[in-house]
């Protein structure tokens, strides 16, 4: 049998990744299919329950998940087969299969403890943001747009999990948890933006959940959440235009 040469290894090794990467994007939209779903950690799995805690969007800013799965599928089935064997692609498919084959089995696992779901989302967050750090300019709305949109809503989705921790285990309260998280979800979001101005689709997540945050803090109001989320939101909007401006 011949030897395969290098670069016959390569263009094997891209199109094994390109297929694992459709198979987890198929896998994580298809797991709240194939499991009891989430609505959101229930106050009796806290010591602290965890009851309309501020950290947490509106619940209609959940919808949000539909989009995303089928961006990331459309992305991968695109890759597949048309960039199955494309260097362009090569360095983002290995963090984002992390991130999805995680985000596979995460619905169970929140289910059953809020403490390892939480972990869990920050290892997909991890993920999602080295993709489309490593993301070429090219094939942007089957490539780079669809990671930073998920990417996005990670970083929200990753805060308000460790501030439900935060408040549940009685580290801090649900308020203070709720103000720091927020400002942490910023502070990530506005860094990415810096080392990713070519991502709007980034905050454009970021800002939804915020926004969800708004409207679950608008009756009763809660101002400084409110006011917090508001000026995220602000500055989001700023960046990302910045950003944009150079990209064009």
């Amino acid at each position: 049998m011949a030897r395969l040469e290098p670069s016959d290894d390569r263009r094997d090794t891209d199109r094994l990744m390109a297929a694992l990467v459709a198979v987890g994007a198929l896998a994580f939209a298809a797991s709240p299919l194939l499991s009891p779903g989430f609505n959101g950690f229930t106050p009796g799995q806290f010591p602290v329950p965890q009851t309309d805690p501020p950290v947490q969007p509106a619940g209609y800013a959940f919808a949000i998940w539909g989009l995303i799965y089928l961006w990331l599928i459309a992305g991968a089935v695109f890759g597949l087969v048309r960039r199955d064997a494309d260097p362009a692609w090569r360095a983002m498919r290995p963090p984002l299969l992390l991130s999805l084959a995680v985000g596979a089995a995460w619905i169970p696992v929140a289910n059953l403890s809020p403490v390892w779901a939480t972990a869990l989302i920050w290892v997909m967050l991890a993920g999602a943001i080295l993709a489309l750090m490593r993301a070429g300019p090219s094939d942007r709305p089957w490539m780079r747009s669809p990671v930073a949109f998920y990417a996005g809503w990670l970083t929200a989705a990753s805060c308000v999990a460790l501030g439900m921790v935060l408040a549940g285990q009685g580290i801090l309260d649900m308020q203070i948890a709720a103000l720091a998280m927020i400002a942490l979800a910023l502070a990530i979001a506005l860094a990415v933006l810096a080392l990713r101005p070519d991502a709007p689709e980034f905050a454009v997540s970021v800002i939804w959940a915020l926004a969800g945050i708004i409207a679950a803090n608008a009756a009763p109001l809660n101002l400084a959440v409110v006011i917090l989320a508001a000026a995220g939101i602000v500055l989001l909007i700023w960046q990302a235009w910045r950003g944009a401006a150079r990209d064009y």
